[in-house]
């Protein structure tokens, strides 16, 4: 690592979040500034994509959840769908050895199933090529939904309790977090959004009841190790109170 890499603080390291959510927003207009292709933003942002993840790796981050493609974004034009979905299926093979030198886990959350079965067949090879890894937790958030994820887990709820097995009396915020795509995971500490947007995008809305939130005006392709770093200094600033005083 040359001097001129840039390093976190050492208050930083010394009170780095568990989980690190990111909202990667900027692709497209990154493009439309530079008068080309969207898809354009989104082959620079796989860039980003393996500079964050190398970063949060090497400093000891536990789990970093990627907001990669939501449910909304199946509304966007064919093409461009199709584009992300041959990105996404080429950054899954390609980034195998990457990933399993930096010792990084791959899990994904989301309406798996409504991804292109090439797309599902390469997902779980990655997945299966990276289980042995115990470093950080990389979470893929794939055809998304906060909203959806809430109803799919009320419907399994309701579900246990029509059929006897479950006492509505027991519910509690802690069987409803056993019954999200998260089960395994801390809620997140961090939730990163780039582009300057004010907005969570119905994104982990459960999850982040109580995440800080960093907003930079630095849209998802210009968005590497530096201002990575920069996001983790000013969750350092802040005194996380849950509630209290």
């Amino acid at each position: 690592m040359s001097p001129s890499t840039p390093q976190l603080s050492a208050e930083a390291m010394a009170s780095l979040p568990t989980h690190v959510a990111v909202i990667m927003d900027g692709n497209g207009r990154w493009a439309k500034q530079r008068s080309l292709p969207r898809v354009e933003g989104h082959r620079r942002g796989v860039e980003s994509v393996r500079a964050v993840v190398r970063a949060a790796g090497e400093i000891g981050i536990k789990y970093l959840t990627l907001y990669a493609f939501s449910v909304e974004n199946w509304n966007r034009p064919k093409d461009e769908v199709d584009t992300l979905m041959k990105y996404l299926a080429r950054y899954l093979k390609g980034e195998i050895g990457e990933l399993n030198r930096s010792n990084v886990q791959l899990e994904a959350i989301g309406q798996i199933y409504r991804l292109p079965e090439f797309v599902q067949e390469q997902l779980a090879k990655t997945r299966a090529a990276l289980a042995k890894n115990n470093g950080l937790t990389l979470t893929l958030a794939l055809s998304y939904g906060g909203r959806t994820e809430i109803v799919e887990a009320v419907r399994s709820i309701a579900q246990k309790a029509a059929e006897g097995k479950l006492e509505p009396a027991k519910i509690n915020e802690h069987l409803f977090s056993q019954h999200l795509y998260t089960r395994n995971y801390p809620d997140p500490d961090l939730l990163i959004r780039t582009s300057g947007e004010m907005r969570v995008s119905n994104f982990l809305l459960w999850q982040c009841s109580y995440a800080e939130f960093v907003i930079t005006p630095v849209l998802w392709p210009d968005f590497r190790r530096a201002e990575f770093f920069d996001a983790l200094e000013e969750y350092t600033r802040r005194h996380r109170r849950f509630g209290a005083v």
